[in-house]
């Protein structure tokens, strides 16, 4: 093997431990809060796209404050990933793996909310690194009591899950 093939396997390890580090730390972070500009300069792009159950947003501004609102309807929150399969393509960058998300209820029931979907996240490269520049989880089953939606949640997800329901 030639100096150039160790340097280009090298290159393609560090990038996938990079990317691996990354979504791993994001994942925990939603466990942690502090959901604020510095968290999503951590992890996103500034027009990065984020497909989640309790809807879409766009761009980086809008995203704390979205994430917070879905995060505020459970007391305590475990995610967990697993299986991903990382594909690199010079600059840019998929990721697709399972994920098992548990929430206990902070309606005060003490109930418990389970949920596991595909995540797919896109990311590129940018003068801080890696960064994620589109992810949707897509929710394959739940388990349990969802929480209680306020009214004005998102309406898209109230005519969805009928009223007051996440599914």
């Amino acid at each position: 093997m030639d100096t150039e093939e160790l340097r280009r396997q090298a290159r393609a390890l560090t990038d996938r431990a990079g990317i691996t580090d990354l979504m791993d730390r994001c994942l925990l972070s939603l466990d942690e809060g502090g959901f604020d500009e510095e968290w999503a300069r951590a992890f996103h792009t500034e027009d990065v796209t984020a497909e989640m159950p309790i809807g879409t947003v766009h761009g980086r501004a809008a995203l704390p404050a979205h994430v917070r609102r879905g995060t505020a309807l459970f007391d305590r929150t475990v995610h967990l990933g697993t299986d991903a399969v990382v594909e690199v393509d010079g600059d840019r960058a998929t990721v697709r793996g399972a994920q098992l998300n548990t929430h206990v209820l902070a309606d005060g029931s003490g109930g418990v909310f389970l949920s596991a979907g595909h995540a797919d996240t896109a990311l590129v490269r940018t003068a801080d690194g890696r960064r994620i520049s589109a992810s949707a989880l897509r929710v394959v089953w739940t388990q349990g009591p969802p929480p209680r939606l306020p009214d004005d949640f998102a309406p898209a997800l109230a005519a969805r899950h009928g009223a007051g329901g996440a599914g």
